[in-house]
């Protein structure tokens, strides 16, 4: 864990217990940033959000949000494994490293997680109202291991285990091998890997990856494809035959990845966020999803014990960046 740089002084307060602590929620397309009080309750102040390609970097981003809050430190949420100063991402528009972020936003420490490992530590604050069933079992006991999984720009993954205090596991699960689990997938994944040496995950289960399984369909069905982005294609899907059976196709492929993961990890309970999952509930809960997250053979009867939760909450990231904080605050 990164400490604060000996010599470096606590610049826009006096009072440590009285300052505040920027908290981040970075991702591909979007910054969603707020403060909490570094010693106060929970409570996020002054949301902002920041697209990401319009800013040079995250220091710029961070500096442009504490000049009109002053602030202490920054808890970031982002995509990607850090690896000594240096954070290992495939879909931020810019670089990123520990210090020169710190040094540009001009605070006196920052702390990169990765943005799922963010999620699963807000797993234990959400409310019963933000959460819609995807399986007939749909008890709201907190169980663990819990599983919690999105696709966005990326597909991002963690692991949530309770214990005092609650660990979690944070996964790469987006640049795992992509696996097809019937005829029409392997036909999709025969195509994408012309182009391509390694298929993975967020080649298909993403944003970006929604729009390559849409145009193999469209290959395959001898259509030309005529939607330019996600957004494009889901709010065709009422009318456009290709535009549904994509997300038709997305869903059942995500159930089948979602399900292979609750196995691997032994979840009890899996909650089902990210960025794409907002835009498409009705087919996530039309069948698909779960016809193929419990077609897992003999564990079939395992899965049909292990409930499935879509979350439907915006600040995800950054209610985890604020857990994450008081949980480790007197180490950083």
């Amino acid at each position: 864990m990164d400490k604060v740089p000996t010599g470096v002084l606590v610049a826009h307060t006096q009072d440590v217990s009285r300052a505040r602590i920027i908290v981040a929620d970075v991702g591909g397309t979007y910054a969603r940033l707020g403060w909490i009080e570094a010693e106060g309750n929970n409570d996020i102040h002054d949301y902002r959000r920041y697209a990401c390609a319009e800013h040079a970097d995250l220091a710029s981003i961070l500096h442009d949000y504490a000049a009109g809050t002053p602030c202490h430190g920054a808890v970031v949420a982002i995509a990607g494994v850090l690896e000594g100063d240096r954070l290992i991402n495939s879909n931020l528009p810019w670089a990123v490293s520990v210090e020169q972020t710190r040094v540009g936003a001009g605070l006196a420490w920052v702390q990169l997680i990765n943005d799922f490992e963010a999620v699963a530590n807000a797993v234990p604050t959400l409310a019963p109202d933000t959460l819609s069933p995807l399986t007939p079992l749909n008890s709201l006991a907190t169980s663990s291991p819990a599983l919690v999984i999105g696709p966005g720009t990326g597909l991002g993954a963690a692991v949530w285990i309770e214990g005092q205090p609650p660990r979690v596991l944070p996964t790469e699960v987006g640049q795992a091998s992509l696996a097809a689990g019937n005829a029409l997938e392997l036909d999709i994944v025969r195509r994408l890997l012309r182009d391509r040496p390694y298929l993975h995950n967020e080649h298909v289960l993403s944003g970006p990856g929604l729009m390559n399984l849409y145009r193999c369909l469209c290959e395959l069905r001898g259509a030309e494809p005529v939607h330019a982005d996600a957004g494009a294609l889901v709010a065709a899907a009422g009318t456009d035959v290709l535009a549904r059976e994509t997300l038709e196709t997305f869903c059942g492929w995500l159930g089948s990845v979602v399900g292979d993961l609750a196995i691997i990890f032994g979840a009890r309970v899996v909650y089902l966020a990210g960025g794409v999952t907002a835009h498409i509930p009705q087919f996530l809960h039309d069948g698909r999803f779960l016809q193929r997250y419990l077609n897992k053979g003999v564990m079939t009867e395992q899965l049909e014990r292990v409930p499935v939760w879509r979350v439907e909450h915006g600040q995800l990231g950054l209610l985890g960046a604020v857990a994450w904080y008081r949980q480790n605050r007197l180490e950083i």
